[in-house]
């Protein structure tokens, strides 16, 4: 995301998803000094920033209806903010940290270089989390052998062969999640 775009957005998660609750009267956590606090809504400002405006006010609403503390009149934990923003508007690939991270490091260029790199992808944003070395082999070989049917598919297009319908649309949005993932390995070397 360009600098301006993030300022954009973080000014937008201020104005209608963060302000408005405020409004209503939800409170810092008061297990959350009020520096926390505002660290808390900083940085829920800086990872909110992809998310729309419809979407931000979905997000408004659910918090609004789920507050935190024993009263029900606190902010829920950032957390729990973050988790269901996800769950109304996962970020992009470019927009999640975590994604470019493992992309910048040789797990993700090593998929990129073997052709397992959407299957590394899909599991990364299903699971939110830096995958463990056992799960690294299963997504590779689950990978590998989609790479090996594109492959298999490929050979079939070049003999001058015909691809059914679904087999043609599997290896058109394969291909495209393969140029995204190259894509992102390539912003992170730069």
């Amino acid at each position: 995301m360009e600098r301006q775009e993030q300022e954009a957005g973080e000014k937008r998660v201020r104005t209608i998803l963060i302000d408005p609750l405020v409004r209503r009267g939800l409170a810092r956590p008061s297990t959350v000094t009020v520096v926390q606090f505002e660290a808390m809504q900083e940085d829920m400002c800086q990872r909110l920033a992809y998310m729309t405006e419809v979407n931000l006010a979905a997000l408004a609403d659910q918090v609004a209806a789920n507050p935190g503390g024993k009263e029900k009149d606190r902010f829920p934990i950032a957390n729990t903010i973050l988790q269901w923003a996800a769950d109304i508007q996962p970020p992009g690939d470019d927009a999640s940290p975590l994604v470019r991270a493992i992309f910048a490091h040789g797990l993700g260029r090593g998929a990129v270089a073997e052709g397992w790199a959407p299957e590394l992808l899909a599991e990364v944003k299903r699971r939110r989390q830096w995958p463990k070395p056992y799960g690294v082999a299963q997504i590779r070989d689950g990978g590998l052998q989609a790479a090996r049917q594109m492959q298999v598919l490929d050979e079939r297009l070049a003999q001058g062969r015909q691809l059914t319908a679904a087999e043609a649309d599997w290896c058109g949005r394969r291909k495209a999640v393969l140029d995204r993932c190259a894509e992102l390995a390539r912003k992170a070397e730069a």
